[in-house]
């Protein structure tokens, strides 16, 4: 018996599989999301795990020294490094389309002008810190308390002058998705923290100041090992 020619043609010998190969794209993409995101956010915490660890070793000194590191860390962060970390998020998009257009030489351009920029923007800053007590005995703060984060913030200085080139670096490294180098050497730097803080806090008798300039020595050692993964 004959089949007729029209049930033959509606029922196809191969079934495209466009829901598989949809699903296996979709989780190559995310795998590849996650090899980026990964070390992006792990050197994001790392970085910010320096400030934090340097309150907490104030913190055993007392309370005036605590109430005092932990009020002008606070204000370092709204008023200077978080500034500074914004203004150079400009850096992801001048960096990264220079690096999709192939126009390697800009990207060191780009880096070198900003940090110029924000260096120049961090000189008001700095002078908001070396006022701070007065600042907050403008508005009512205790004296003691003024005085504390006053001396805080002040040694905290050197900490803005190297984190304007880290950041640079850090974001220059990042738009061409060389992720794993930034996170080791912010792990490093904030492995390396903790035993500089106990250091400068304990041994040597620094104190809060201690804490305070321990930043700034990790931030510039951070910055000296990926200066020189730049070089190399």
């Amino acid at each position: 018996m004959d089949v007729p020619n029209a049930t033959v043609e509606a029922e196809p010998l191969l079934v495209p599989r466009r829901s598989t190969e949809g699903g296996s794209a979709a989780a190559t993409e995310s795998k590849r999301l996650l090899r980026l995101a990964g070390p992006l956010v792990l050197s994001f915490i790392l970085r910010n795990a320096v400030q934090m660890v340097s309150v907490m070793f104030v913190g055993h000194l007392g309370k005036l020294p605590l109430a005092g590191a932990s009020l002008a860390s606070s204000l370092a962060n709204v008023t200077g490094f978080s500034l500074v970390a914004g203004m150079a998020g400009a850096l992801d998009t001048l960096c990264g389309q220079a690096f999709g257009a192939r126009r390697y030489a800009l990207l060191g351009v780009y880096k070198q002008r900003s940090m110029l920029v924000l260096a120049l923007a961090s000189l008001p800053v700095v002078l908001t810190w070396v006022f701070v007590e007065q600042l907050l005995l403008a508005i009512g703060e205790d004296p003691d308390i003024a005085a504390e984060a006053g001396a805080y913030a002040r040694w905290l200085i050197p900490s803005l002058a190297a984190f304007v080139p880290l950041t640079c670096h850090m974001r220059f490294l990042q738009t061409q998705s060389v992720v794993v180098p930034v996170m080791a050497s912010s792990g490093v730097t904030a492995l390396a923290h903790v035993l500089l803080c106990y250091t400068l806090v304990y041994k040597v008798g620094m104190g809060s100041k201690g804490a305070a300039l321990g930043a700034a020595v990790s931030y510039s050692v951070n910055l000296a090992v990926l200066a020189l993964y730049v070089r190399l």
